[in-house]
């Protein structure tokens, strides 16, 4: 199984995720020229960057960072769109574990005692098959070691896309669309909200609107990307 397992790789060479080119045998996803590309967002290093303004005045937030950009026909795009609608999973716990390696010593993490990906509902998994969220999360708790929390933090009903809306309209499609199982689970501590992409902000707010009825919880935001 192993030598087939080779025999295809050779003949058939994965391709990066940025310029299609047949990645070498010590390379994953992607290329090293494309690796030194990504479009870091560098906020790590000024608590005070643009996904902390967005959220600022929403919620009370401890801490919020985005580590690559989301540009139109960019490399953050395409990580994205790779794993959100091609079904590329392995990609996705792939470019988890790699942002949680470089974000480590930062201290970012230092702290926080959950990990929740923003949920998807049920009628939307079934469709899709996974929540990217989730799947990118999964290689930032194994990295840190914080576990991932998918059961408590729910989403009550499926509402419609927001990828043409405008900001109000991204704003009252989210409301009340989630809930919190037994809130005493998060009580007293610090929770780490993980989205893919920050747009408006408007699902991490509805999120955090809910995860507010439990007592004493404070939140920190991480996606893999700002748009």
């Amino acid at each position: 199984m192993k030598f087939l397992k080779n025999l295809i790789s050779l003949i058939y060479p994965p391709l990066c995720t940025g310029c299609a080119e047949a990645l070498l045998g010590n390379e994953s996803f992607l290329c090293s020229e494309c690796l030194s590309k990504l479009p870091k967002t560098r906020y790590l290093s000024y608590a005070d960057n643009s996904a902390y303004d967005r959220l600022l005045g929403r919620f009370p937030v401890q801490k919020v960072s985005s580590y690559l950009y989301y540009n139109k026909h960019g490399l953050g795009q395409k990580i994205v769109a790779e794993i959100k609608y091609r079904g590329n999973t392995a990609l996705g716990e792939w470019i988890g574990s790699y942002m949680a390696e470089e974000l480590l010593p930062s201290g970012f993490f230092d702290g926080i005692e959950c990990i929740l990906p923003v949920p998807l509902h049920k009628k939307k998994i079934r469709i899709r098959g996974f929540n990217q969220s989730e799947i990118i999360a999964r290689g930032i708790s194994r990295i840190t070691a914080i576990p991932l929390d998918k059961q408590h933090l729910y989403r009550v009903k499926a509402n419609a896309t927001q990828t043409r809306k405008n900001l109000f309209e991204r704003w009252k499609n989210t409301q009340d669309i989630f809930d919190v199982r037994a809130p005493e689970a998060f009580e007293n501590r610090h929770l780490l909200l993980f989205d893919d992409v920050l747009t408006t902000g408007s699902t991490l707010e509805a999120c955090a609107r809910a995860l507010m009825q439990c007592k004493n919880t404070r939140i920190s935001v991480l996606t893999l990307a700002i748009a």
